[in-house]
């Protein structure tokens, strides 16, 4: 009498198949780019027409700078004996003082600009940081050129004779060490590059799907 044989197993259409040991692709990585193919930073046009507006607006700003270096910067006392002008203070170290007035506020608009861009712009981009560059340096010249043409007559004798022999008057505003110019610029670079290594958006970090593993599927038994 012979036993009978286990017939063979057969899968049952709802048995699962065996699933991968892990999945190969971040959890955050899947979908990260939402419906519209976008992964949330503008693209090219968009931050190239904010990087235009960065760079007015910084350039702009430039009137600030000039304003309060006509206002701020220590003035340079002449006096002429009617043949010919001379320093009222020979050991004055005014036109010095000019170009350290210019440097300083450089320097905050410098680090201001650089702060109200990252606020409005966080996630920087090319195109944002060269306009924030390039308008520092042409707010840096709109400003030295607003202070000079504001400030004291630039024909030093022709007011030494409309004021006349004997009186004080002051000598043009004028920017000796053209260095100064950058200093915007570089405050700006400088200040955007820190604030976005300190507060800058971070990437994700990646979730990996850790699903456990399922067990094989029994064998056929056989006799």
């Amino acid at each position: 009498m012979t036993a009978p044989l286990t017939p063979p197993h057969r899968p049952s259409p709802h048995d699962s198949a065996w699933p991968p040991p892990y999945s190969a692709v971040p959890k955050d990585a899947e979908g990260a780019d939402g419906a519209d193919g976008t992964d949330g930073t503008p693209d090219v046009a968009t931050e190239v027409r904010q990087g235009i507006v960065v760079l007015l607006a910084v350039t702009l700003a430039g009137v600030a700078l000039g304003l309060l270096w006509l206002w701020l910067a220590p003035r340079i006392p002449l006096i002429s004996d009617g043949k010919a002008v001379f320093l009222k203070d020979t050991e004055g170290e005014n036109a010095v003082g000019a170009d350290g007035t210019f440097t300083l506020l450089a320097l905050g608009l410098g680090a201001l600009s650089a702060a109200v861009v990252f606020w409005f712009h966080r996630h920087g981009g090319i195109a944002i940081v060269v306009g924030l560059a390039v308008g520092g340096l042409l707010g840096s010249l709109l400003g030295w050129g607003l202070g000079t043409l504001l400030g004291p007559a630039h024909d030093v004798a022709e007011h030494a004779r409309a004021v006349g022999a004997g009186v004080t008057f002051h000598a043009p505003l004028e920017l000796k060490a053209h260095g100064a110019i950058l200093a915007w610029p570089v405050a700006a670079m400088l200040a955007h590059l820190a604030l976005t290594a300190l507060f800058g958006p971070r990437d994700p970090e990646p979730d990996w799907d850790d699903t456990p593993l399922s067990p094989p599927p029994p064998h056929d038994a056989r006799p």
